[in-house]
């Protein structure tokens, strides 16, 4: 073996030492037959002893552990092993902790707004926007820390939420998690995916009950304002005909638990890196593609149903077609263990998963009135 010892900092990289540790795993998928380091990198020479394609996905998870990476090339007639460790960079936790405050705040403006208070002559009016803060919040927090902690699960890498404030009518444009790394098999893809909407519905589905059950208060529009008239799912209606709730305007939290359903709806359509596209393509393997091709035209005519045919507002469809036209074209990156398919139980679960999402569905999902 040609070695080169190679220093970085205060430690001191060993390439025997590495290759002992590293070896056995290797020797199970790879039969080598020469070995070369430079720097801090690994080049193993050899012959798989299974799929080429499965190489990097069965030593993912053993070369993790030491905090090594892998990657598989063919070159010049021969199959190259490139093993190196893997440098992780520290989070910068205090940016999701401000992105958080910041949203707080942003939301609790607008739950003021939906509750009635007058912040320009009273600024302490600000707490009544609480409840509906601390709803939405639940939400979408609930949805993306089930994606963080179904990652950590499987292995992989995923900062903490990053939650977006914005001046839109509900104060942010929700909330998102960063992936690094591959996705190391489709059981993981999928039980990453389907994790946030189950958890986020599960939570949207609480917010409401709560919310129905309070008394909405008195709101006098502001001038020049504009109100929402909401589009019900048939989930949310089914959830007021349990709980018996029958007035027409509804209680800040309980919007909150609507906005926690439409947003479910949005992240299970199936295309791209939807939760809906990982969730599929997991199900499916490949053939999911075909469906992610198709989702955007099928939303577009959805908007243009809307717009011509109903003459009411279907932006909404027309412009998530577009999105997801972007999303679609990008593709979807294959998990390491894509031959392995998922078992039966999973596959019920994503069906379900899909039903639920579509409960969540109302074709004019709001529309504006002066």
């Amino acid at each position: 073996m040609n070695q080169e010892n190679h220093k970085k900092g205060k430690g001191k990289f060993n390439a025997e030492e590495t290759v002992s540790r590293l070896y056995p795993y290797i020797v199970r998928v790879f039969d080598v037959y020469e070995i070369q380091n430079s720097g801090e990198a690994l080049y193993l020479y050899g012959t798989p002893k299974t799929d080429a394609a499965n190489i990097t996905g069965e030593l993912w998870e053993p070369l993790q552990q030491f905090g090594f990476g892998c990657t598989l090339k063919y070159e010049l007639g021969e199959y190259v092993l490139l093993v190196f460790p893997e440098k992780k960079k520290k989070e910068k936790t205090w940016v999701n902790i401000v992105l958080f405050i910041a949203t707080f705040f942003t939301t609790m403006v607008c739950g003021a707004w939906m509750s009635g208070a007058d912040l320009e002559n009273g600024p302490f009016q600000l707490f009544r926007g609480l409840p509906f803060t601390l709803a939405i919040m639940a939400v979408l927090g609930s949805h993306e820390m089930a994606h963080y902690v179904m990652a950590k699960y499987h292995g992989m890498e995923a900062s903490l939420p990053y939650f977006i404030p914005f001046p839109t009518f509900i104060g942010t444009m929700g909330a998102l998690i960063r992936y690094k790394g591959p996705v190391p098999s489709r059981k993981a893809l999928f039980d990453v995916g389907v994790a946030g909407p189950l958890a986020g519905l599960l939570m949207s589905v609480a917010v409401t009950v709560i919310g129905l059950n309070l008394e909405a208060p008195t709101v006098n529009p502001l001038t020049n304002s504009t109100m929402l008239d909401l589009g019900l799912p048939p989930l949310f209606v089914f959830i007021q005909n349990l709980v018996g709730a029958t007035g027409e305007t509804l209680h800040p939290v309980a919007f909150a638990g609507w906005v926690g359903m439409f947003v479910t709806l949005l992240n299970l359509l199936p295309a791209g890196q939807l939760d809906g596209g990982h969730i599929l393509r997991a199900m499916m393997g490949k053939k999911a593609e075909k469906i992610s091709f198709l989702m955007p035209r099928i939303m577009l005519l959805i908007g243009l149903y809307v717009i011509y045919w109903l003459k009411e507002d279907g932006f909404i469809w027309v412009s998530w077609a577009l999105l997801l036209w972007i999303f679609a074209a990008a593709g979807h990156p294959s998990p390491l263990h894509d031959k392995v398919e998922l078992d039966k139980k999973r596959i019920f679960i994503g069906i379900i998963t899909f039903i639920l999402g579509l409960l969540c569905f109302t074709l004019i999902p709001f529309k504006s009135i002066s």
